[in-house]
């Protein structure tokens, strides 16, 4: 049965990623503590976001969300080990999955050259629990594009006249928030620096809930991993989908 599969350890013959994803805070729900684990055995990782997040506090107007939220997104990735952190400037909200969407991300590929490309969950629900938001499915859809886009000269060749020659070395895209996670890495050593991480977007997370933001997200980051764990020894695991190229 698929819930009783266990979980593959995720490849590790690799050097860069890239993470590309819709808001910040997307990568800090689940991922921070692989990443933290990555970099801190010498592998390089950048971030790359659709928005700046500034349509998702409701008390503050976009033109001071926006700022706020890039600065939170930068002291996040800080904490794990990732220095570069770009914004694509989509509208958050309201980022439609087409050509002008795999074209920004294909050419984020072709910039960072990386062999692993992380992203978000595409597909319509959480589990089959909750709806997923569009942007969230928009970016993930694209970015699996992307990441073939990225190495066909003939797609976009308005990227190679930018100097941007084609990339053809992604050779897994792995989707965190899937249903169906296919491999893991252990969360234990990096789980401190996830929940700090998390912590960094606390103007967001106390807009979320009433909760203590530490105890929220201690509890949030541990029980994810923590049942990710059942299927990987027993130990507390981030999981992602893995799709070879």
């Amino acid at each position: 049965m698929a819930e009783t599969t266990q979980l593959k350890p995720m490849p590790d013959d690799w050097q860069r990623a890239l993470a590309v994803v819709a808001h910040p805070d997307d990568l800090e729900y689940g991922c921070s503590a692989a990443i933290a684990a990555w970099t801190d055995a010498g592998r390089e990782v950048a971030y790359v976001l659709a928005t700046r997040g500034e349509a998702g506090i409701d008390t503050l107007e976009p033109a001071r969300c926006g700022p706020l939220r890039e600065r939170e997104q930068r002291a996040s990735a800080a904490v794990v080990g990732v220095s570069v952190v770009e914004f694509l400037d989509h509208r958050d909200g309201v980022i439609e999955y087409g050509t002008a969407l795999r074209r920004d991300v294909a050419a984020a590929i072709r910039r960072h050259r990386p062999e692993l490309v992380i992203t978000l969950n595409h597909r319509d629900t959480w589990d089959g629990v909750a709806w997923n938001t569009p942007d969230h499915v928009a970016v993930g859809r694209a970015t699996l594009d992307a990441a073939g886009d990225a190495g066909n000269r003939w797609i976009f060749p308005e990227l190679a006249e930018q100097g941007l020659e084609p990339w053809n070395g992604v050779r897994w895209v792995a989707v965190a928030g899937s249903s169906t996670p296919t491999h893991a890495v252990d969360a234990t050593p990096g789980m401190e620096r996830a929940v700090r991480s998390l912590l960094e977007h606390r103007t967001y997370i106390e807009g979320l809930t009433q909760e203590d933001p530490e105890a929220y997200v201690r509890g949030f980051l541990a029980e994810y991993a923590e049942s990710m764990g059942e299927r990987f020894g027993g130990r507390p695991a981030v999981a992602f989908e893995l799709f070879n190229r």
